[in-house]
């Protein structure tokens, strides 16, 4: 029955084999004798190879003899189900399937078979593909680095493979590999390598840079910190907002919105980390040069400057390595000494004490009074490893601080010209009667949702991505002849997805997808082709605060201005660090509201 025999008797020709589709079927029909046998081969995935080279070996489960089966009618077809036969893992690639009866059923099923891509990109250096980095570069000087990779993708198509510095790389932007990248394949894939060695000297082994039971580590112990109870009270907040409002001319003079925003950012992120505001806000207003040396004020100039340094290594890519700058290392430890002193003095308070800090109270707009949450203290209460602490504060500031200044910016310079859409706006807010929203109110804020969401549409704070492939892999689409075949990917491939440009992709969300259009979202619902907070195991923990501070910042500028007005025609043109805003700022003059 069965045998290497069976395999090599019955293949049949490779050319119609390699990349067909066909699914095996879960119901088998034959003519089956007393002691008739069905019997399945399968040959499972190790590494790309065409039909011609598949080696057959019993599946096992399913190779039996139904001796116990006494056909009353031997020329009835009988129905044999296969249970499980298509999730078995590891996946087969092909099945022989043999039923024996009066006239023997030998039947070779392909499944879905990774290929090479459809689309190359035309590189004219096939082996390092220089002329496409040079592209890149050019694009990113003269910030349009985004534009020119969406450009990419509508001329090759949502899936093509290239070469980078000798790497194989492939670029998609589709979602249902993306999925797989994420979710449904995420144990293939880790953090790009060159992503990783760019940051962890900046930032160290956080959430963004760690994989596996780092990375579970790094969740744990940043989870508690997103809970409702923690991001939900807005009364620090609103003091920040205070700081920001006096820094808006009265009189409707020119302001940068971005900039006011990275500094509220920072002073919210800091005072929550670390229980005290870095006072971003007042230094600039008051511009106290006394205090320029400020360990608070050095701390700010120094963390932007290594965030810059961060995202340039990513840029070099392998060429990183290459790369030394004096002046970022020393920001960079500057950076480290700050945050090393609060950890210091937190856990000489503590020895002094001999019990946890006393938390002073806070009153939460839903819920009644509650303690004042800080970060550095309750990961205290988890870890005493001060590189652990310091770690994982770096890369919470990433998050907290310029997410959020980023979506802040990109969603003003679409309302400055918008003002249907601010009026809009402004109706909404009316029905709050002047007093602070609650976090009930801001969720039930239907139409500013959509702002925001198209905004991160339009312009994702995080544009695109990098995994790479830890083991032999495939991608469900981008291969074969049409595309749609299953794209092989290689161990040690890069794989880059960039959510900038699915989210252009007219199929998805029309026509106008370059347009800022917050109506499209009344009854859209997408899935993995909207990704503003990436998915799977790696979802951003964050989504929700980020959210909220965003919509409670919007509300409260609703609330004390009555229009805005852009004061910069220039169209929007990105400045791509590790986030990405407008190279240009949010100039605009706000009219401040009547009290009524």
């Amino acid at each position: 029955m069965p045998s290497t025999d069976y395999g090599t008797q019955y293949r049949m020709p490779t050319a119609s084999l390699t990349y067909n589709k066909t699914s095996i079927p879960s119901i088998f029909s034959g003519l089956v004798e007393d002691n008739g046998i069905i019997s399945i081969e399968a040959e499972h995935y190790t590494s790309f190879m065409p039909a011609s080279d598949l080696n057959y070996t019993t599946l096992l489960g399913y190779y039996r003899t139904l001796s116990a089966t006494t056909v009353s009618d031997p020329v009835a077809p009988i129905p044999y189900y296969l249970d499980g036969l298509n999730t078995t893992p590891p996946r087969p690639r092909a099945y022989v399937v043999q039923i024996d009866d009066f006239d023997p059923q030998r039947r070779v099923y392909i499944t879905d078979q990774p290929a090479e891509a459809r689309i190359k990109y035309p590189l004219k250096d096939h082996f390092f593909g220089i002329d496409l980095i040079l592209d890149t570069i050019r694009n990113a000087k003269n910030h349009r680095h985004l534009e020119g990779t969406w450009h990419r993708y509508e001329k090759f198509g949502n899936t093509f493979t290239s070469r980078l510095i000798n790497c194989h790389t492939v670029f998609t932007i589709d979602p249902e590999n993306i999925k797989t990248i994420l979710a449904t394949k995420f144990e293939d894939f880790k953090l790009s390598t060159i992503r990783v060695d760019a940051m962890v000297p900046i930032f160290g082994h956080g959430i963004f840079t760690t994989d596996g039971k780092a990375r579970q580590h790094s969740r744990a112990l940043l989870r508690p910190t997103f809970a409702k109870e923690s991001i939900s009270n807005f009364d620090t907040a609103e003091c920040h907002f205070q700081h920001l409002l006096l820094c808006i001319p009265k009189n409707g003079a020119t302001v940068d919105l971005q900039e006011l925003f990275f500094r509220y950012t920072m002073d919210t992120a800091t005072e929550f980390l670390f229980g005290h505001s870095v006072h971003s806000q007042t230094r600039a207003r008051e511009s106290i040069a006394a205090n320029a040396e400020a360990p608070d004020a050095e701390f700010v100039t120094h963390y932007a400057y290594t965030q810059l340094e961060a995202s340039h290594n990513v840029r070099l890519g392998p060429l990183n390595k290459f790369h030394y700058n004096a002046k970022a290392n020393l920001a960079r430890d500057k950076v480290f000494a700050y945050v090393d002193g609060l950890i210091d003095a937190l856990f000489e308070k503590r020895a002094a004490t001999l019990t946890l800090p006393q938390k002073e109270e806070m009153v939460d707009n839903d819920t009644g009074t509650k303690e004042k949450y800080i970060f550095l203290d309750a990961l205290a209460n988890e870890t005493s490893d001060r590189q652990v602490l310091r770690d994982q504060i770096l890369n919470f500031l990433l998050a907290g601080r310029d997410t959020t200044a980023s979506l802040l910016s990109n969603l003003f310079f679409e309302l400055a010209r918008r003002p249907d859409v601010w009026a809009k706006l402004r109706e909404k807010v009316k029905a709050l009667e002047g007093r602070l929203p609650t976090y009930t109110d801001l969720r039930n804020m239907k139409y500013l949702k959509w702002c925001i969401d198209e905004s991160l549409r339009l312009r994702p704070v995080v544009p695109a991505n990098t995994r790479e492939a830890i083991r032999d892999t495939f991608l469900p689409r981008g291969g074969g002849a049409d595309g749609n075949a299953p794209l092989f990917v290689k161990k040690g491939t890069q794989v880059l997805y960039s959510v900038y440009s699915m989210h252009r992709r007219r199929d998805f969300f029309g026509d106008n997808s370059e347009e800022f259009r917050p109506e499209r979202w009344e009854g859209l619902q997408p899935r993995w082709e909207y990704l503003p907070f990436n998915g799977g195991p790696r979802i951003c923990l964050g989504q929700q605060f980020a959210l909220t501070e965003a919509s409670f910042v919007v509300v409260r500028l609703l609330q004390e201005f009555a229009g805005i007005e852009a004061r910069d025609e220039e169209p929007w043109m990105e400045l791509y660090t590790l986030v990405v805003c407008s190279k240009n700022g949010v100039q605009v003059g706000l009219a401040r509201a009547e009290r009524e």
